[in-house]
């Protein structure tokens, strides 16, 4: 990224859809995660913070974060970095957001956090899905629009990442005949509740303590789903802290019976990791398909 080229394309690209004139002085590489390449930016309008992958095989994968983005912007619920240009330099895709300066928890950063979270998802629409395919990591993420959250769930989600467990010879034909049991099940085990808007890759990787000491979240997969899903996700990989469950309960308590769905929930970031990692998730999926 040091090539004066790509510096000089980046700068008339966030220029142009900037609408302000904006240099860029030098990248810094910074670490930011497993999957792209990521950069501190020192500008003409301050510090910006800049991802990159490859274009061919990531076409538009940024376009489809730098929509996410916006669309948790717009919830006014929750702080998120400010997307300011998307597109390719080179063989490289990239997005330019905002350079979130990081802070000090505050004595209720984890109940301001529940609480926020809870104003995203009370935010809905009439069917589960999203405007248009996006990512999960580097994963197409499928979201065709469906009235039931079981159809949607296993349609959009599940089959898919099984079909592909298994083509890639990560997953056993026991364990897609385990997959397909669960299935069925589906709709036996959620009550009805309206569309959520959520995240979609919420961990602790995916959030940061703000300068304000609130909660900032990046790194979206969103659609409309069940609200469940954003919270079973929010206890794997270390977990938050017992107040920000608390706290969002009190604000927007779940369904009766969330407990028994957690790990029915879990399975599509686990499934995630199973294909992008490999390893011990073989056995995170297998612990769970075997409780049905």
């Amino acid at each position: 990224m040091t090539d004066e080229i790509l510096l000089d394309e980046l700068t008339t690209a966030l220029s142009c859809q900037s609408g302000v004139k904006i240099h860029i002085n030098c990248a810094e590489k910074i670490s930011g995660g497993d999957i792209n390449e990521t950069y501190k930016l020192s500008t003409s309008d301050g510090t910006l913070f800049l991802k990159m992958n490859d274009a061919h095989i990531y076409p538009d994968m940024f376009l489809r974060e730098l929509n996410g983005l916006n669309i948790l912007r717009n919830t006014n619920a929750i702080s998120v970095p400010r997307p300011l240009a998307t597109g390719t330099v080179g063989d490289k895709g990239f997005l330019v957001t905002e350079f979130m300066e990081k802070g000090g928890v505050t004595p209720d950063f984890w109940e301001n956090f529940g609480a926020s979270l809870s104003r995203v998802h009370r935010q809905t629409q009439t069917y589960y899905g999203f405007q248009e395919t996006n990512y999960i990591g580097t994963l197409k993420q499928y979201n065709t629009p469906y009235s039931s959250w079981p159809v949607f769930y296993a349609f959009n989600r599940l089959q898919p990442l099984t079909r592909a467990a298994y083509d890639q010879q990560v997953m056993d034909k026991a364990m897609v005949v385990q997959m397909e049991h669960l299935w069925k099940q589906l709709p036996a085990m959620f009550p009805d509740e309206k569309p959520a808007l959520l995240h979609g890759d919420l961990w602790s990787g995916n959030f940061m303590v703000g300068k304000d000491g609130k909660a900032c979240v990046y790194d979206p997969a969103v659609y409309y789903g069940n609200r469940e899903m954003d919270l079973a996700m929010t206890r794997l990989f270390g977990g938050f802290d017992t107040r920000f469950y608390f706290s969002y309960q009190s604000m927007y308590p779940l369904a009766e019976g969330w407990q028994s769905r957690i790990g029915v929930c879990q399975l599509y970031p686990l499934m995630v990791h199973l294909l992008l990692f490999g390893g011990s998730y073989y056995n995170n999926v297998k612990e769970i398909l075997d409780e049905f």
